[in-house]
């Protein structure tokens, strides 16, 4: 049966995305590298180096031709590879910066926009491979444009590795001075993790999880600006309408990503894999999920209700996104990144929004603390402390969550960083002054919860 296309669903389409900035957010290959392991390091890299150029020649092309014929603005084309520290351990190498350059050199000759999967899975424990791949990783940064890094520190089956949790501190610290001249951006490259998912599109995270196939497209929807305009249409109404507004709206967002989704697969001829129902906002104007939160009827995000509006927001997106796509996956909800959403700026500079707020506001949203600056002298024991309370979060609630934070060399409270482009800029939020370091240099494992043995 030929689908009915009427003048009113084309009209809606092109007003969403001409004034709601509605877009694609990615088009994420993910490659599976475990064929390319050799005990040559050299070798390995070349084996990394053909596959990518194999399966990824075609990614932005076909990206650029879906956005063409349909209309749709994807932003960006990325790739997500196996975790390197499971790919370089056959290779018996000291280091792994020339894996991290490798997948710069393969991302760049490509042409995406970021490559993922320089990682490491030690929630439980660290293997020789691990070990080097986590020393490597302020250097990589540093020293890579398009390569992006994730640790997954702990999860709810397997508890927290607060052995690596105290070492996270140090290595976003170091990766932070060696990129301070450029407000040390070498940190937005960088997330943790609890209970990381296999099938992310979306960066600094994505990686291919070892369950994935040998290649597969994955898609990251956004539309921010689309959710707030319906929101604002359902004024001063209760509740429930609100929630069945925002459901039908992320409906017609999720359909467009599964479009774009099954058309790149097509073209590529690759598998399709999921689409990821999050909310991704910019740092354009009326594309923030802080507005949305404040179209609900809060004054300024970050006050009392906050975290409920949250809540409300994220469940009825992913419900109204699952009846619109046939794989839903990857993190699926709402983002909060300071320094990617102007109304999160907004409400940092006004101070209405804490980094203990939004510690708060990850127990119910897509993943956790995402693009926050904190002053430069902030000691690494109290990084590592912010990382154990939100894998924490994550551990207990059977959920993903993550940190991704920045401490901006020479910046105190109060100061402004640009970071640029999709990342914007954020004000340097304050920490505690009080130390963790005692309880950091404890060591070992916080062990899994209860609730965790379901066999």
């Amino acid at each position: 049966m030929t689908p009915v296309i009427n003048r009113e669903n084309i009209l809606e389409t092109i007003r969403m995305i001409q004034e709601e900035n509605l877009d694609i957010r990615t088009i994420t290959l993910g490659i599976s590298l475990f064929d390319c392991a050799d005990s040559n390091g050299k070798k390995a890299r070349e084996k990394i180096r053909r596959k990518i150029l194999r399966y990824a020649a075609n990614l932005v092309k076909v990206g650029e031709q879906i956005e063409e014929e349909y209309g749709i603005p994807i932003v960006n084309k990325r790739l997500a590879v196996t975790p390197i520290s499971l790919i370089a351990a056959a290779a018996n190498e000291d280091n792994y910066l020339e894996f991290a350059r490798t997948l710069d050199l393969a991302a760049r000759e490509v042409g995406v926009d970021f490559i993922g999967g320089f990682s490491a899975l030690v929630h439980k424990g660290c293997t020789r491979s691990d070990r080097i791949l986590l020393d490597s990783i302020p250097e990589a940064l540093a020293s890579t444009e398009v390569v992006c890094s994730s640790v997954n520190v702990g999860t709810t089956r397997a508890g927290l590795n607060m052995d690596v949790i105290r070492e996270m501190g140090w290595i976003i610290k170091e990766t932070a001075r060696l990129t301070a001249e450029k407000n040390s951006i070498g940190c937005a490259k960088l997330t943790v993790f609890a209970n990381a998912v296999e099938d992310n599109p979306f960066m600094a995270g994505a990686f291919t999880g070892v369950g994935e196939g040998e290649c597969a497209v994955n898609v990251g929807i956004s539309g921010p600006g689309v959710i707030r305009a319906a929101v604002e249409k359902a004024h001063g109404q209760s509740f429930d309408i609100l929630a069945d507004t925002i459901k039908r709206m992320a409906f017609k967002i999720t359909r467009a990503g599964q479009l774009v989704a099954m058309e790149a697969s097509k073209r590529l001829n690759i598998p399709f894999g999921i689409v990821d129902l999050s909310l991704a906002p910019t740092p354009r104007p009326g594309d923030s999920i802080a507005n949305i939160l404040e179209e609900m009827g809060l004054e300024s995000c970050g006050t009392h209700g906050t975290t409920a509006a949250l809540a409300l927001l994220t469940d009825s997106v992913k419900k109204g996104g699952l009846m619109a796509c046939s794989q839903a996956g990857g993190l699926s909800g709402a983002f909060i990144p300071v320094s990617e959403d102007a109304g999160m700026i907004e409400a940092a500079r006004k101070g209405s929004i804490s980094l203990d707020k939004l510690e708060a506001m990850t127990s119910v949203c897509s993943v956790g603390l995402d693009m926050i600056a904190i002053p430069g002298d902030t000691p690494e024991e109290t990084i590592s402390a912010i990382i154990a309370d939100e894998a924490a979060i994550g551990m207990i609630n059977n959920k993903t969550t993550s940190v991704r934070i920045i401490p901006v060399y020479g910046k105190q409270a109060g100061d402004v960083v640009e970071f640029g482009g999709l990342l914007g800029k954020a004000p340097v939020m304050p920490v505690s002054h009080f130390s963790s370091k005692e309880f950091i240099h404890r060591g070992g494992r916080i062990p899994a919860p209860v609730h965790s043995f379901r066999n």
